[in-house]
């Protein structure tokens, strides 16, 4: 009896890799709908899902059209929050935050060396549109500056952050706000010029599963992972992410 528990045991032991990768292939394939800034982390967290990564307001949108999400994740509250009241998601969570800087190439033809440098000098910026996130915290950060003048040397407004850091990583504009976390993929053509802690606007991630999903519990448990996982965790922080 003792050996054929020994090998009984043995054997359960060496099916345990094989029982793994059956239960990884038989689960469904989640379809998540990320903000712009997620594009690099969300994959190194987990490569399995299909993203959708774009203007949190534009996936809102989407979302609100009956795209086939699993899980909505939001670069600021508003959007998430205003799905939650309409009964498209469940109760959207917050996982992370984030900082906004100037972004400029590393030529920098203008000569910036400070934000405040934006009033003086001939430059030209390209920001958000006011409807995405990075568009509505950059109006803040210049509100709180009280710089909103130099809104008129704006050349270009772009519909998601991703599109304003490909424009100065190709020198098409001196400068742009981002968040810091997008500047740390193309940091050998751009550099980050801080902001002051105190015109930071608070910028909060929120996550939730969408309503109209057919993968609920898959999508609960990506949701958790993302909240509650030490590895997820650490890779938000590496990445530039403030963590909640």
């Amino acid at each position: 009896m003792r050996k054929t528990a020994a090998v009984l045991g043995v054997a359960l032991i060496a099916a345990l890799p094989q029982l793994a990768q059956a239960e990884t292939a038989s689960a469904p394939r989640l379809t998540i709908y990320a903000a712009a800034s997620l594009t690099e982390v969300f994959p190194r967290i987990d490569r399995r899902p299909a993203y959708n990564f774009a203007g949190s307001n534009q996936l809102a949108l989407q979302i609100r059209q009956g795209a086939p999400a699993d899980i909505f994740a939001s670069a600021a509250p508003s959007f998430a929050q205003d799905l939650y009241r309409e009964r498209r998601v469940e109760k959207p969570r917050t996982f992370a935050s984030n900082k906004l800087v100037l972004a400029i190439p590393r030529s920098n033809p203008a000569g910036l060396t400070s934000v405040f440098d934006l009033r003086r000098k001939s430059v030209k910026l390209v920001i958000g549109t006011a409807r995405v996130p990075i568009g509505a915290y950059t109006r803040q950060v210049l509100r709180n500056l009280g710089m909103t003048s130099v809104l008129s040397k704006v050349v270009s407004e772009e519909p998601d952050v991703k599109s304003i850091v490909g424009k100065i990583a190709l020198g098409e504009a001196d400068a742009g706000f981002v968040y810091r976390t997008d500047v740390q993929p193309v940091k050998d053509r751009v550099r980050a010029v801080p902001i002051p802690a105190w015109a930071q606007p608070k910028v909060r991630y929120e996550i939730a599963v969408v309503g109209s999903s057919r993968n609920k519990a898959a999508a609960r448990a990506w949701v958790r992972m993302v909240l509650m996982n030490p590895r997820a965790r650490r890779l938000l922080k590496q990445a530039g992410f403030g963590l909640r």
